[in-house]
């Protein structure tokens, strides 16, 4: 709980505990909150054991995860990867959910989509931090996009037979690989058999770090050319009534949420300490957030070195690492060696273009070495 909280002393005495709403979601407390016994459902007061109770304490969990997400909905970005294929999802939540994995994985053949949800089958891949919520849910959608356009429809150096391929994929053993070369003869170029073709097109690991490296240049072209700023004399007198209507009814869903977060803060805080759920990265009140294309964006990496796969990154990029964990759920940010982690600093590993450090080349020679 430690990594999920920052603390703050108040003027009363009391200890003030900020907890992020993006690392609460799979506590047991918030997938089933307390609810008194006795408690009128369907008309009726039920008892803790009931079906009825159950169900209906599920559903309150569902309807607060909900809420949470929402405070932070659109400015992350978690990417996942499949130990065993190297598929790649995305989730706008630090946990994996069930109907939103299986939606990605495409059908490439038998058993390449699997029948549910396998948590220990996928590891953190990489995280993508914007400022911006709309910013962050178009990446999102124009991630999404790439990785279906190329399994539907591959490039064709992807699916082809290459020598790189035969000796990859060539057997240990003697016999068998003399068997192997005998059938590849001369296929050099082809395209690949349709097992090998399912394989190739579902390894989207080396892809989609290209993918979001060019999703982020694209979004400064955008954001320059006025992307999600709306003027009232574009809109038709019938889409100006819609976008009322629907900024209505967003105020009303967000104040559902503001008043189920703030029951759930009452639930945990006792006398000594209280927690506040909030958005870590949110602006202060009143501050008016201006869309830039030098907005920085962070990335977070299981193994920075991932990032190689990109030919070149936008300036605005900050590269950190993620935290070890040995559970499916997104870790948060690993504080860097030899500094102490503040909060809302940012902390990085690299930025703007990604250089490694040069290292001077080690002696080779028994002179060379006695005059290092």
């Amino acid at each position: 709980m430690a990594s999920n909280q920052v603390q703050k002393k108040t003027l009363t005495g009391t200890i003030q505990k900020v907890l992020d709403p993006t690392k609460i979601g799979t506590w047991n407390i918030v997938r089933r909150p307390p609810i008194e016994n006795k408690t009128v459902i369907q008309g009726k007061p039920r008892e803790q054991n009931s079906n009825a109770f159950k169900t209906h304490q599920a559903k309150e969990g569902a309807r607060l995860k909900k809420a949470l997400n929402a405070l932070t909905h659109g400015k992350n970005i978690f990417v996942y990867h499949n130990i065993r294929t190297n598929q790649v999802v995305y989730s706008l939540t630090r946990y994996l959910e069930k109907n939103n994995v299986l939606r990605q994985l495409l059908y490439h053949g038998k058993k390449t989509v699997p029948a549910t949800l396998r948590k220990d089958m996928w590891a953190p891949y990489f995280s993508v931090h914007f400022t911006d919520s709309q910013v962050g849910l178009r990446a999102y959608h124009l991630l999404r996009e790439f990785s279906m356009q190329r399994q539907l429809d591959p490039p064709r150096d992807m699916i082809t037979i290459t020598e790189a391929f035969l000796n990859q994929k060539r057997p240990r053993d003697p016999e068998e690989a003399k068997k192997f070369d005998e059938d590849y003869k001369g296929k050099l170029g082809w395209i690949m058999k349709k097992e090998d073709r399912a394989r190739a097109v579902m390894d989207q690991k080396a892809t989609s770090v290209a993918d979001i490296s060019a999703v982020i240049a694209i979004q400064e072209e955008e954001i320059k050319n006025g992307f999600a700023e709306y003027s009232r004399g574009y809109l038709t007198r019938t889409a100006r009534k819609r976008r009322r209507a629907a900024l209505q009814k967003n105020e009303s869903i967000a104040e559902e949420h503001a008043k189920k977060i703030a029951e759930f803060e009452n639930t945990l805080s006792h006398e000594a300490v209280t927690y506040k759920i909030q958005d870590p990265e949110a602006p202060a009140d009143g501050a008016e957030l201006k869309r830039s294309p030098d907005d920085l964006v962070k990335i977070l990496w299981s193994d920075v070195h991932n990032a190689r796969y990109a030919e070149s990154w936008p300036r605005r990029v900050l590269h950190g690492e993620l935290e070890l964990s040995r559970n499916h759920v997104m870790p948060g940010q690993k504080p860097v060696r030899g500094q102490k982690p503040i909060a809302g600093a940012v902390e990085i590993l690299a930025d703007k273009i990604f250089k490694e450090k040069k290292t001077e080349a080690a002696p080779t020679t028994e002179t060379e070495a006695k005059h290092a």
